[in-house]
């Protein structure tokens, strides 16, 4: 395993584990700690965007080039998983389990064509 894919590897684990015990920690009542758990979520985000900038420069990439292009897919990508968290809403919460199978499975067609968007059809 080369170094960069070792470092990057641990610091997105890091940063994944922060992310969602900052999530936990605002979203169930119980514990009664939003604001702790909103600075701790948002610590695992930024993480996480470090970890991606620290990959790319031990990986000698170039720097990441914002244009309409990227924009666009992470537009796509974060409408679909919106939509898709959306349908789980629906099953889990508001136990509609119909509508909410049928808005999952529109946001995972939406994630689908990423692929395309990314890949490219050859």
């Amino acid at each position: 395993m080369k170094k960069s894919s070792f470092v990057a590897m641990m610091l997105g684990v890091v940063s994944g584990v922060l992310f969602a015990l900052g999530m936990c920690m605002a979203l169930l009542p119980e514990w009664n700690t939003m604001t702790q758990g909103i600075l701790l979520g948002g610590l695992g985000l930024l993480l996480g965007a470090i970890t991606v900038l620290v990959w790319r420069k031990m990986e000698h990439k170039a720097p990441i080039r914002w244009n309409r292009k990227l924009l666009g897919r992470i537009g796509v990508g974060v409408l679909g998983a919106l939509v898709l968290g959306a349908g789980m809403c629906l099953c889990l919460v508001w136990e509609n389990f119909l509508l909410g199978i049928l808005v999952g499975l529109v946001g995972i067609l939406i994630l689908l064509l990423l692929i395309p968007m990314i890949c490219g059809i050859q």
